[in-house]
């Protein structure tokens, strides 16, 4: 991928509050960080860490839907669009298996919004490498302030 092409949003407001730190396992938030910082395929390895170990059923879903979306990013970095589409829609998938609206503090329909608008192209031909990536901006992950109990 062509990193000129990729734009982060730079944004005042922090991600997350103290309360999320204190009530979130910790490679929620460090992941969070990462991604935010364009660190995709170290977000993908932190939340695959809590992923891999005993959590709720909701919750490896949410994970792992997490862990695509990165994914998706850190393979259009290696100049791999079709891969990247593959996680994209992966992910995409297992958003739609949650059933809710909000994860973790976090509003997935405003998440999964950021998503389409950055790589809904990749969608739009039948091999994505076919046509040139154009410029979009990665979605950033912000906290809703309530904390929410999960699994």
């Amino acid at each position: 991928m062509n990193t000129e092409l990729i734009e982060t949003a730079t944004h005042e407001q922090p991600p997350y509050t103290d309360a999320h730190i204190a009530a979130y396992p910790v490679e929620y938030i460090a992941g969070i960080d990462l991604y935010n910082a364009g660190e995709f395929h170290a977000a993908h390895d932190v939340w695959e860490e809590r992923w891999m170990g005993e959590v709720g059923a909701q919750e490896k879903l949410f994970l792992q839907a997490m862990i695509q979306s990165a994914v998706a990013f850190h393979h259009l970095e290696i100049g791999r669009p079709g891969a990247a589409r593959q996680m994209y829609q992966r992910a995409k998938e297992k958003f739609a298996r949650l059933g809710t609206n909000v994860f973790m503090s976090l509003d997935l329909a405003e998440y999964q919004l950021q998503l389409d608008t950055a790589l809904s192209w990749l969608l739009t031909v039948p091999d994505p490498r076919e046509i040139t990536q154009p410029n979009f901006q990665v979605p950033r992950i912000a906290l809703l302030p309530e904390i929410m109990e999960y699994d």
